[in-house]
């Protein structure tokens, strides 16, 4: 009879950065139960509506998550002005959906490289993030920041994009696109990365499904979700297709995400060359006073904000349902059946953010 055994992984890790407990039983190598313990980390974040005024808010809602940091504020920004029944410009629109696609870029591009270091690959991951250094510039070029852009506020945005920006975008786009290429190849094709990645770690799209999956985790199980369809910010002016699979394993994860961002590279141009003129912020009076749900598509799939204000210029609740939340139990499925060795590839294929999810 197999021996059972029960071994903790994490919160520290030497292939994880992200703090992520899971108790694994273990018959000998292979896992049969996972059981995730949430609550490691604790922020207290949601708890600052008592202290910041709704507009201060918004570098708070931002720092919810580093990586993604743009689009926590964006959520956040947006459900505000639901409430108040405010319009945005359309030029803000634009402005919010070409940084929120350049986050996308430099997210999966950090993906990327985890995930080629979790395999041992280190050229791979130094080219990777070699790579999303570019994105970082263009982020620095017309944000002030590489990481926190800080542009985000309640009725618009507060930095605009110049033409000569716009160009220097375009010319960036062109050079990672190009240098994609080999890189896609590798994930895909190299002999000794698919003996990690193909049949590994399956998750049906039933499962998926069943288990409230998002992002490019359900996606690579054949789920066609993508909050970008709802058309929020400019996405209703631009070709949006979820990109799908349907192998649901770690090899068709890699395949999403990597298709994501020559889509991603493709949504840009769009944006740049349709971005109309105009206001990008709109004069904001009164405080909000109701409540409202805003849902947006994050690099790791699809993010809930909920904002409540009662009338004064601090707002009442603040709740955010992060996406690696929400892939924990997919996740969990993932693990169960797989071998030990496995288990940090498989973890770092759902993108996890503990900061996101444990704020």
């Amino acid at each position: 009879m197999a021996k059972r055994s029960v071994v903790p992984f994490g919160p520290q890790h030497p292939v994880l950065p992200e703090p992520i407990h899971l108790d694994l039983v273990l018959e000998d190598e292979t896992v049969i139960d996972v059981v995730p313990s949430i609550g490691f980390v604790h922020r207290g974040l949601e708890s600052l509506v008592k202290t910041k005024d709704y507009n201060e808010f918004e570098y708070v809602a931002e720092r919810v998550c580093g990586i993604c940091s743009f689009g926590h504020g964006n959520g956040y920004a947006e459900a505000v002005e639901k409430i108040m029944g405010i319009e945005v410009p359309r030029r803000a629109k634009y402005l919010r959906t070409i940084w929120l696609e350049m986050n996308r870029i430099h997210s999966h591009l950090l993906w990327c490289g985890l995930m080629a270091d979790a395999f041992g690959f280190e050229n791979l991951f130094y080219q990777c993030w070699r790579i999303r250094e570019k994105i970082l510039d263009m982020a620095e070029l017309t944000t002030g920041g590489r990481v926190i852009y800080s542009t985000n506020m309640v009725g618009g945005v507060r930095r605009d994009i110049t033409p000569e920006m716009g160009r220097a975008i375009l010319s960036t786009l062109d050079f990672i696109e190009k240098e994609l290429v080999p890189i896609r190849r590798t994930f895909l094709s190299d002999y000794s990365v698919q003996e990690r990645t193909r049949g590994v770690g399956v998750l049906t799209k039933e499962q998926a499904h069943d288990l409230g999956c998002c992002g490019p985790f359900a996606r690579a199980s054949g789920i066609n979700c993508d909050m970008r369809l709802l058309g929020y910010d400019a996405y209703g002016e631009l070709e949006v297709e979820p990109i799908t699979a349907t192998e649901g394993d770690n090899y068709a994860r890699c395949k999403v995400r990597l298709d994501e961002l020559f889509q991603s590279i493709s949504l840009l141009r769009q944006a740049l060359e349709k971005i109309p003129e105009g206001d990008i912020s709109v004069p904001v009076k009164g405080n909000p006073d109701g409540d409202a749900f805003v849902r947006l598509e994050q690099p790791r799939g699809e993010a809930v904000y909920y904002v409540e204000g009662v009338g004064d210029k601090f707002i009442n609740r603040f709740r955010v349902r992060t996406p690696t939340f929400a892939n924990l139990a997919g996740l969990c499925e993932t693990i169960k059946g797989a071998k030990y060795a496995d288990v940090p590839l498989l973890i770092v294929t759902i993108d996890p953010c503990i900061s996101c999810t444990e704020r």
